[in-house]
């Protein structure tokens, strides 16, 4: 698979988070968090921000779902990544 120009692939990371009072919150539950965590999963051909594996942030409004291969993934543009994590790349795991 490919994807084309500045958009990119990403597999949504779903997780609970527990509030100051210790409740444990769904993905559902907060509604006022702004921002969804992801992996990415196939960056466009005109994206130079991330690659492949990095973990990002994205404004929660920003693009559409699409089953691809069975699986349900989300397709955003490269303008509404507003963090980046990237990944270790093999060279970089081995520490001297």
């Amino acid at each position: 698979m490919i994807a084309i120009n500045k958009y990119i692939v990403v597999d949504k990371i779903v997780e609970d988070v527990k509030s100051s009072s210790g409740l444990i919150m769904s993905a559902e539950d907060q509604y006022d968090v702004r921002y969804n965590r992801g992996i990415v999963h196939v960056p466009g051909t005109e994206v130079k921000c991330v690659q492949a594996g990095d973990e990002i942030y994205y404004d929660k409004a920003a693009g559409h779902q699409v089953r691809i291969e069975g699986v349900l993934r989300t397709v955003i543009r490269e303008i509404d990544v507003v963090l980046c994590f990237p990944r270790l790349s093999s060279s970089q795991d081995h520490v001297e």
